[in-house]
């Protein structure tokens, strides 16, 4: 075994998370030396590859289950507004990248695609309205636009309308300013700004194998999955951003923080169509209200998703259900996952949540016919030659303790970070890759916190001038940095006025 290498910080995964943070953190201090180790012989491989997630730009512009409704009738949208002013977020860090000139055009991963809502029947229609009389009151969705008119839908999503029973009660809303977002691409674009600076280096078939503490940080265990060769590298700092793998290699750590989690696997897939006759009548990110009973991950949706600049359309997701973490992964990574600190939640969550293993289950057995059933709600006309069946990436959903439930089923994501700071890891997956940004800089926030207060602050601001809760109340900022933002990532054509956030 060759003698331990030493760096400041190895990143686990070559996905979206882990190329964000080690850019973020190149950034911020260009002396760092880190190292992304990835399984796969490529970035973006597992989830952010773009044929494994949906690629909505998540703002909470169509997501009809970022806005719940009370008993009383009444919406609420503050998670749509958090994730809205996160994108926001994201998409500063993206232009301020853009703007250097040396990371690439911001046109190979972000593409201008309107985001509509759509419902069907009197109560998702009243339901519809109420969100948006809520929701274009406040100033991140002011621009939304709400018809029940069918004429008017025909032009906003000409695929949809016809083949419809004419009396049939229908409602949308649209905002034309959504995007569609390549995550493979910009991860690899990520990775490639990042490997043209000093001291940073991504290897790939690259398994992490251990996970040590030592003096103030980690030693960790590499073994290369082509030569079996194994070496150590002692890092001050540890980020698992690997997906499914992550809570894995969470439990080997060992660290205090991580006990108690357990991981629920659920996979997906799409319905894809490339053919361009119907695939130029549907330019837009249509999302619909989930089936009851449904994971809020099941929210069924018809998009435009713009891959290597050619356009087709997915719809979907069918949820499904493997004990493999990661799509490439193992049948044995569930079972594996159980330990003595987990069991308890895992079982209390397996009793409680039997409904949604039984909808899984069913969604697996689907036939392809039922499947277009399923997508005939959405485009009557659809004929079965023109989709085939895409199975998308593998999501791990967090298991937590609850004093009263015993353990809880979380359809989310959550930092968990050692007391110290020197180990971190992402568990989860929704709204995911969109808001990544902001979970990075709370994970900075959390891990080097006298770092972001002291001599990272200014390089911080620099990049970010507007965080989350300004950009929340204070709507002329808000509409400042969002027009700053369409224009330097070229999603709208630049007027005269300054590009300045000054």
């Amino acid at each position: 075994m060759a003698h331990n290498e030493a760096v400041d910080v190895v990143l686990v995964g070559a996905g979206i998370m882990s190329a964000t943070l080690a850019v973020l953190l190149k950034e911020l201090d260009p002396a760092i030396k880190l190292e992304v180790v990835e399984l796969m012989d490529s970035g973006a491989a597992e989830s952010s590859n773009p044929w494994n997630n949906a690629g909505t730009g998540h703002a909470g512009l169509c997501e009809l289950n970022y806005t719940p409704q009370a008993a009383d009738g009444t919406v609420d949208i503050k998670k749509a507004v958090h994730i809205n002013t996160q994108f926001e977020v994201s998409k500063q860090f993206w232009s301020y990248l853009t703007k250097k000139g040396t990371f690439g055009s911001c046109k190979t991963f972000i593409s201008p695609v309107p985001h509509l809502s759509f419902v069907q029947s009197d109560s998702g229609v009243s339901f519809l309205k109420e969100r948006f009389k809520t929701l274009s009151k406040h100033h991140a969705f002011s621009d939304m636009e709400y018809t029940e008119d069918k004429a008017t839908m025909a032009e906003w999503m000409p695929l949809m309308m016809p083949g419809r029973p004419a009396d049939e009660v229908v409602a949308a809303t649209r905002v034309i300013n959504g995007t569609d977002v390549n995550f493979g691409a910009l991860t690899n674009q990520l990775l490639k700004h990042l490997t043209s600076a000093p001291d940073a280096q991504v290897k790939y078939c690259k398994r992490v194998t251990g996970l040590k503490r030592n003096n103030g940080g980690w030693t960790v265990s590499i073994k290369d999955v082509n030569s079996g060769n194994t070496r150590e590298v002692d890092a001050k700092f540890v980020f698992l951003g690997a997906g499914g793998a992550a809570l894995p290699l969470l439990q080997a750590s060992g660290i205090e923080e991580s006990k108690g989690f357990g991981g629920f696997p659920i996979s997906g897939q799409w319905l894809r169509c490339d053919n361009p006759e119907v695939v130029k009548h549907h330019q837009a990110k249509v999302y619909s209200q989930a089936a009851v009973g449904s994971p809020p991950m099941s929210v069924p949706h018809l998009d435009t998703r713009v891959v290597d600049g050619k356009k087709s359309l997915l719809f979907g997701p069918y949820a499904g259900f493997t004990t493999k973490f990661l799509k490439h992964g193992s049948f044995m990574d569930l079972p594996m996952s159980v330990r003595a600190g987990n069991i308890g939640p895992m079982l209390a969550v397996a009793k409680n949540n039997m409904d949604l293993t039984k909808y899984l289950v069913s969604e697996v057995m689907q036939s392809m016919e039922q499947r277009l059933d399923s997508l005939r709600r959405f485009y009557p006309e659809a004929k079965a030659e023109d989709w085939r069946l895409e199975v998308a990436g593998q999501r791990v959903q967090i298991i937590k303790k609850d004093p009263k439930k015993g353990g809880v089923l979380q359809f989310g994501t959550e930092l968990v970070a050692a007391k110290d700071g020197s180990l971190a890891a992402l568990l989860g997956a929704s709204p995911g890759a969109s808001v990544t940004v902001s979970i990075m800089l709370e994970l900075i926030e959390k891990c080097f916190p006298g770092k972001a207060s002291g001599e990272w602050a200014a390089k911080l601001a620099e990049i970010f001038p507007a965080r989350e809760k300004v950009l929340e109340t204070d709507a002329a900022l808000y509409r400042k940095i969002n027009a700053h933002n369409n224009i330097a990532l070229e999603l709208v054509e630049a007027s005269n006025e300054t590009e300045s956030y000054a």
